[in-house]
């Protein structure tokens, strides 16, 4: 960037299945127009997370107030000390705001929220005033320290609950030097395989937030050392810093043919739906020449009011008032997909030694208003990217955000309406059912040819993956089963680019288990024992306790074990001639509807 940083700035066995209820489920319900994509992400800074009275929109504001746009937050609330200590910068900066309350707001958005991890392992000696260069690149070329390192930061995503953690770590790039690249660049590499493998085995995600870097060929190295075609396949998000092209000088933030050139370069090393482009939020401001002599009281300008003096800053939503302020007409720049506009501001004062002055000073302006975030926003749509990411949440002109929705919405996914329904309303253990997922647009039109994931949940587990098929000319698939016992079933489309998710409401499968009878004689003679016998399919399990109940169908029942086997008997005699019909039930449960036997019948002579 570099940023405003801390703190400047067939019949498939599904044994375990139950069977399916009568019922129809629908999916999501049609939506007359789609949604814009959710292409917008963006930084929301510890030193501005709320807004304040005079001050401009803080970052939390600003993602709240677009929800339609975003999936996902990074807060930038944390700093990297030691291979162990990650220090949290959002708590003293916001006494009144516990940080709890405000991941509760985020959460409750529907956020992923994906904080960023920057890099103060160096820090300036007291003396020299000179910054330690190699830090962390010295503690990931130690395998232990590395290893160390991993589990911090994994510890640190898992005990928050966060959904995954972006690194920006620019000391590589601003600090140590490129000398040290080839150098650093092996040692990150191995330590970003090691944090992916470990964050992913929790389900969590691994962003990075680099610099630009080109295509080798071009001749435009950039900032190599992020390696990232050694990391394309293990990252999940690259966040690209395309800003600050011009910052010694006066010009463009981000060029856009500049911006360009690094997304290809970035499509072509990983999938585009990792890349995001980086919007800044902000604009620069540099004096290109001064007339007069400049008052040293009751401010000094004499360092700062000078054509080699360092650009000064200001938020995209106060631009439109600084050109008004002094008079100026923004000018957009098609070239650079940004804006300009140049004033002069009179600076009154005194000299040193107390006489009155004044100066006058030329400045120029280059920031990117809605037009730029507009064109931007378009490259997303454009190579298929995963969106545009803003440094940082807050300083945005609504009417850019509103651009960025504009493009959203053109390349908004399809909605995909998803039904699911049984052929059958309930089987028996061990039976088979068919279930039929359909999946349609909302102007009716079917979806063939796509793949449809098929889940089943039992008792309290999880969702479980069972099998996966290919919709046919109507968007219909249909799967037979064998139930095994009660449970959900569902149907999922994943989200392409074209369309959102397909998902069914949950069905509801449930079966019974068999009660059948073994043996039982036709008839006996009155007063002498005999026995029936019969089997429960499938048998209780090893932690259940199971009778089944056996009745004449009159007022006689008793209740009978069942083994481990599933089998059970009931030694009975009869003194009174006579035709004796008996039933055994087996009662209902968590797992199994409640079922009986076909009577069997005894006569008795």
């Amino acid at each position: 960037m570099k940023r405003f940083s801390r703190p400047t700035i067939a019949v498939l066995l599904l044994s375990l299945f139950p069977l399916i209820s009568l019922q129809a489920l629908s999916g999501q319900a049609a939506h007359a127009d789609n949604p814009p994509r959710k292409i917008l992400t963006g930084w929301i800074p510890y030193y501005r997370t709320y807004s304040s009275a005079g001050k401009q929109n803080g970052g939390l504001d600003s993602a709240l107030s677009s929800a339609d746009l975003i999936k996902e937050v990074m807060p930038f609330w944390y700093a990297l000390d030691s291979a162990t200590k990650i220090t949290d910068l959002y708590t003293p900066a916001n006494p009144s705001n516990p940080i709890g309350d405000t991941l509760n707001k985020l959460r409750l958005a529907g956020y992923q929220i994906i904080p960023t991890i920057t890099d103060s392992t160096a820090s300036a000696d007291p003396k020299t005033g000179k910054t330690a260069t190699m830090v962390l690149s010295n503690l990931m070329a130690d395998s232990v320290k590395r290893d160390l390192l991993v589990k911090t930061i994994t510890d640190f995503v898992n005990s928050n609950n966060y959904d995954g953690i972006d690194l920006d770590f620019e000391n590589f790039a601003y600090v140590d030097g490129s000398t040290s690249w080839p150098t650093t660049q092996v040692r990150f590499v191995a330590f970003m395989k090691a944090l992916a493998t470990s964050l992913h085995a929790s389900g969590k995600l691994l962003s990075l937030t680099a610099p630009p870097s080109f295509d080798p060929a071009s001749g435009k190295k950039g900032y190599w050392v992020y390696s990232w075609p050694d990391l394309g396949t293990t990252i999940d998000r690259l966040r690209i810093m395309t800003y600050d092209y011009s910052t010694s000088t006066p010009g463009p933030i981000g060029p856009i043919t500049w911006v360009e050139q690094t997304v290809q370069y970035a499509i072509s090393v990983m999938p585009a739906s990792k890349v995001y482009i980086g919007l800044p939020g902000y604009g620069r401001d540099w004096v290109t020449s001064v007339q007069g002599v400049c008052p040293s009281s009751p401010i000094n300008y004499l360092n700062t009011i000078k054509q080699s003096a360092a650009a000064g800053t200001f938020v995209m939503r106060d631009a439109a008032t600084l050109a008004t302020t002094y008079g100026a007409t923004p000018q957009y720049q098609a070239k650079y997909g940004e804006t300009t506009f140049t004033y002069q501001k009179v600076y009154n004062g005194n000299t040193a030694d107390g006489q009155l002055t004044q100066c006058t000073a030329t400045r120029v302006v280059w920031y990117q208003d809605a037009q730029g975030f507009g064109l931007r926003a378009n490259l997303v749509a454009k190579y298929r990217l995963g969106g545009v990411t803003q440094w940082t949440l807050g300083m945005e002109d609504p009417s850019a955000t509103d651009a960025i929705r504009v493009v959203a919405k053109s390349i908004a996914p399809d909605v995909v309406l998803a039904n699911l329904l049984s052929d059958i309303p309930a089987t028996a253990y061990g039976g088979v059912a068919t279930l039929s997922g359909t999946f349609t647009l909302p102007d009716k039109r079917t979806l063939p040819g796509i793949p449809v994931r098929i889940e089943i949940k039992t008792g309290s587990s999880d969702w479980n993956p069972i099998f996966t098929g290919v919709t046919n000319a109507n968007g219909v698939l249909s799967v037979p089963i064998i139930i095994g016992e009660n449970t959900k079933a569902r149907m999922i489309t994943d989200a392409t680019w074209e369309r959102l998710e397909g998902r069914t409401s949950e069905l509801q499968l449930q079966t019974a288990r068999k009660v059948s009878w073994s043996s039982a004689p036709t008839s006996v003679k009155r007063g002498i024992p005999f026995t029936i016998s019969g089997k429960l399919s499938p048998a209780p399990a090893s932690t259940e306790t199971l009778a089944v109940t056996i009745t004449d169908g009159t007022t006689w029942h008793k209740q009978i074990p069942v083994d481990a086997s599933g089998n059970f008997s009931i030694d009975l005699t009869i003194p009174t001639t006579g035709i004796y019909k008996y039933q055994a039930s087996a009662p209902s449960g968590e797992k199994f509807l409640g079922s009986s036997s076909p009577f069997v019948t005894v006569v008795v002579r």
